[in-house]
């Protein structure tokens, strides 16, 4: 019985067959995603039969009950976030787990700025309504001038802040884990004090616990931008949906969300721009973490270069 590798990942190897050739190569069985879409729990537990030694991971939910059920050796994640892995029980199973931290970098933090001026200027409003054969000009607001908090600086967000820098915007940092000081450029501050004075707010933080709910929302100015392309419990959508309503979210773009594919309340809205999470979503980017993820899943089972 040969050794099988399964993958998460919708999309792996479409733009690029190198990493699935190296896989093939190496001797394993590769088992691609039948649904095309990030596996269920009960659909991953189904596809890793005990012959599965690796996966290479998208945000599947590996944890401690899938993990206990599965053969695998090793868990290698095509991407940056690991909060959909049990990295404690992964341990005590004696699981290796790796994974691409920095691929994603450059690809999410460009989605981002390219958001945030769709946003700003209702790019997507003024398409739509053309495309239909209407003459309709909105006015926006400009970026230059204004507050931008980016919530979380790690690399995402670290890189974010740093292409905002010429737009000559106020730049406030929250991220409870930073242990460097920050330059002149960003101002640290607590989510609070930074919720009160920005006039846009961008997550970036790691993690599923909620942040920004109705007490963040009544704390923030009224018409203030929200854009999430973390994760998609960092908001409550409730919350989100009433702030709309009252206008005091003018606008938001979410790249993330709790339940993907995502079909819920915030589909009605023409202030709110969604991408179906696709922030590394790039020729360059893919590639480079899939070939990464590949090399990193081999070195661990030993049929690396």
């Amino acid at each position: 019985m040969s050794s099988k590798i399964l993958l998460g990942p919708s999309s792996f190897a479409e733009t690029d067959k190198t990493p699935l050739n190296r896989l093939l190569a190496a001797g394993y069985e590769v088992i691609d995603n039948p649904y095309k879409r990030k596996l269920t729990k009960s659909e991953l537990m189904g596809l890793l039969t005990p012959d599965v030694v690796g996966i290479v991971a998208g945000l599947e939910p590996l944890d401690r009950e899938v993990l206990y059920r599965s053969q695998l050796r090793v868990i290698s994640r095509v991407g940056s976030g690991m909060s959909n892995v049990d990295l404690d029980a992964a341990k005590g199973l004696g699981i290796a787990v790796c994974s691409t931290p920095n691929g994603p970098t450059s690809a999410v933090a460009e989605l981002t700025i390219g958001a945030l001026l769709g946003l700003l200027r209702m790019i997507p409003l003024m398409d739509q309504a053309l495309h239909r054969g209407e003459w309709s000009k909105k006015i926006g607001v400009q970026l230059e001038g204004k507050t931008v908090a980016v919530i979380g600086f790690g690399r995402i967000g670290r890189r974010v802040a740093e292409l905002l820098v010429p737009f000559k915007v106020r730049l406030l940092v929250v991220d409870p884990y930073l242990n460097d000081s920050c330059s002149g450029t960003f101002i640290r501050m607590s989510l609070p004090e930074a919720l009160v004075l920005a006039d846009i707010v961008s997550l970036h933080s790691s993690g599923e616990e909620c942040l920004i709910g109705e007490h963040e929302f009544a704390i923030m100015k009224h018409g203030v931008f929200l854009l999430n392309v973390a994760r998609g419990g960092l908001i409550a959508e409730e919350a989100l949906v009433k702030a709309l309503e009252e206008g005091k979210v003018a606008g938001a773009w979410l790249d993330t969300f709790k339940k993907e594919p995502y079909s819920g309340p915030l589909c009605k809205y023409h202030n709110v721009i969604l991408t179906p999470h696709v922030g590394s979503y790039t020729l360059e980017c893919r590639k480079k973490m899939e070939e990464e993820a590949v090399e990193n899943l081999l070195n661990v089972l030993g049929r690396g270069d």
